[in-house]
């Protein structure tokens, strides 16, 4: 009969979050495989002791507002007790001594009778998250409020990857006729043939990929395909379905292209640096004439000028 512990470990163990399991005074009572790689604290040497001190601040009432006040003042059973779920971010000290961003959840674990058990913390890096290049965004436009939910996608992946789960790659695709038909017809116009171009877009992709706005006029494709080549295979497909589209305003016919980059993951290689990659090689589609796709090359080619 298979140990259901056992069963319930080895999933927790295949998470890119990190699942650490508190008890008692505070206590560790599991700490799982993506914990040990994002603080750099193993977990035999930290079952059944209270979490360190530098991981403290991971124990928040709710977002920004940590249950520590104090500098060195250790974390009481009662502290845990009293707080509510809630997630926030929040920087804690690696056992290396660098500091690491986190988007921490902190869940009350209760029996039946509601009485306290334990409690749950979930957290993962926010440090891929930061600064990813993304196309140009009018102050104040709908868009920004948009990416959080693709950025997300894109960390949980990332995450997933580094912790040797399935690659994955990006598409960055820019329309050739936004940039003119903005000036032309108005900002209503391109808005409109942007959403008919997602729409369109998005019939093409497959059940697990994802897709949205990465900027006033590009689009990100999140995409699981296998190897650089099968995910360049895939942006040429996309493509295609782009150049059956037209968009219509105002009894003007206007066809529509697309110009692609495409990226795939490569191992010691940030969100950051991937997408850039794949921005610059959507750069040098556009820069061809548009209606282009762009494989771009490892991090250690340049692409052509």
């Amino acid at each position: 009969m298979i140990d259901r512990t056992e069963l319930l470990e080895a999933a927790f163990d295949r998470l890119p979050d990190g699942i650490v399991l508190l008890a008692g005074e505070s206590q560790v009572v599991y700490w799982n495989h993506a914990a040990e790689t994002i603080t750099g604290y193993q977990g035999a040497d930290l079952l059944a002791r209270p979490i360190p001190k530098h991981l403290q601040p991971m124990m928040q009432t709710a977002p920004g507002q940590p249950v520590l006040d104090q500098p060195g003042q250790e974390l009481q059973d009662n502290d845990i007790a009293q707080q509510p779920d809630g997630e926030a971010m929040v920087r804690v000290q690696h056992k290396l001594g660098h500091n690491i961003p986190l988007v921490v959840q902190t869940l009350v674990l209760r029996d039946r009778m509601g009485a306290r058990i334990g409690t749950a913390v979930i957290f993962h890096s926010a440090e891929s998250l930061d600064a990813l290049p993304h196309g140009e965004c009018v102050e104040g436009s709908s868009i920004e409020s948009r990416l959080a939910g693709l950025e997300l996608r894109l960390g949980s992946s990332y995450e997933d990857f580094i912790m040797g789960g399935m690659p994955f790659g990006v598409m960055w695709i820019s329309v050739d006729q936004a940039y003119d038909l903005r000036k032309t017809h108005g900002a209503s116009a391109c808005e409109a043939m942007l959403e008919k171009m997602e729409r369109v877009l998005a019939n093409g992709l497959r059940p697990a990929e994802a897709m949205g706005r990465w900027g006033d006029d590009e689009f990100l494709v999140l995409s699981h395909e296998r190897t650089s080549a099968m995910l360049a295979d895939h942006a040429q497909m996309l493509a295609g379905v782009a150049r059956t589209t037209d968009f219509r305003w105002w009894g003007d016919r206007h066809s529509l292209t697309v110009s692609i980059g495409a990226a795939q993951i490569e191992q010691n290689e940030t969100l950051a640096e991937l997408l850039g990659r794949a921005k610059a090689a959507m750069f040098s589609s556009f820069h061809a004439g548009g209606n282009h796709v762009t494989a771009a090359p490892g991090r250690h080619a340049c692409l052509p000028s």
